[in-house]
C-alpha cells in the first residue's frame, strides 16, 4: 500500500481526487492510504437528515456520495483515506469496517487510551470518566429490557473520539475515517454528530494526551497499513 501524506488540504478537492482515482484504477493499480488534515467543514453522508445541522454559521456544508450522517472536519483531527481494492483484498465490507475500527483501537492503544465499539454506531468510543481504563462496555438493554425497539443507543459516559464513513464503489473503497487529535471541539456542537442527539465528542489533548498531530498519524497508518492487508 503507497502512503500519501497530503497535509492540510481542502476537502472539495480532495473528495474529487478520491472519486477520479477510483474511476480510474484498474485491477492493476496499487491501494493507497492519503493522510490529511482539513480546513474546517461539515460533510453530509448519503442518509444524512437536515435537522442534525443546527447552526453550522459560516462553516461550509458539503454533501458527499459516502454513508452515514453528518460529521466535521477541521484543524487538529487526522483524516485517513484508504483507497483499497476490496476484491483483491479478499474481504467484504462488513470485515473492512472492523478493520479500520480494529486499527483505530490499536493506534490509541500505543497511548494508553481504552477505545471501545458500540454495536450500531459506527465509529471509536472512549469513557470520557477513564478513558484509560480497560473495563468493558456493559451490554446493551435489548428491546423490551428498559429499551424501545426505536430508541437510541445509550451514550452515558462516552464520547466519540473516531468517525467513519465509507463508499464501494466497483468493490473498491474510499472515503474513510477520522482521528480527533487536538481540535477546536466546538463545531461539534452545531450538529447532532453522526446523526445522535445525545452524542458527545471528544479528542486526545481533552483527555490530557499530548501527541504532535503527524505523530498520531504517522502511528495509525502503520495500524491500518497492517491491518487491512489481504
Amino acid at each position: 500500500m503507497r502512503v500519501r501524506r497530503l497535509g492540510r488540504v481542502e476537502y472539495l478537492p480532495t473528495y474529487q481526487a478520491m472519486q477520479d482515482f477510483t474511476a480510474q484504477r484498474t485491477p492493476d493499480t496499487e491501494d493507497e492510504l492519503w493522510l490529511c488534515e482539513h480546513p474546517p467543514v461539515f460533510t453530509q453522508g448519503l442518509a444524512g437528515k437536515p435537522q442534525h445541522l443546527l447552526a453550522p454559521g459560516a462553516i461550509a456544508v458539503v454533501a458527499t456520495n459516502r454513508g452515514g450522517q453528518v460529521t466535521y472536519h477541521g484543524p487538529g483531527q487526522v483524516v485517513a483515506y484508504p483507497l483499497l481494492d476490496l476484491k483483491r483484498a479478499g474481504y467484504f465490507v462488513k470485515e473492512y469496517v472492523y478493520r479500520l475500527e480494529e486499527a483505530t483501537i490499536r493506534m490509541l492503544s500505543e497511548l494508553g487510551v481504552t477505545g471501545h465499539r458500540v454495536a450500531g454506531a459506527p465509529g471509536i468510543y472512549v469513557r470520557t470518566d477513564d478513558p484509560f481504563g480497560h473495563a468493558r462496555l456493559p451490554p446493551l438493554p435489548q428491546a423490551g429490557e428498559g429499551r424501545g425497539e426505536g430508541d437510541p443507543y445509550p451514550f452515558e459516559g462516552l464520547a466519540k473520539i473516531a468517525a467513519l464513513g465509507i463508499k464501494i464503489s466497483r468493490h473498491c473503497s474510499y472515503h474513510g475515517l477520522s482521528l480527533n487529535v487536538a481540535m477546536d471541539l466546538e463545531p461539534f456542537s452545531r450538529i447532532n454528530p453522526c446523526g445522535y442527539e445525545s452524542l458527545r465528542t471528544t479528542d486526545l489533548s481533552t483527555m490530557g494526551v499530548s501527541v504532535p498531530l503527524d505523530a498520531a498519524a504517522e502511528v495509525l497508518s502503520h495500524k491500518l497499513a497492517a491491518l487491512l492487508a489481504p
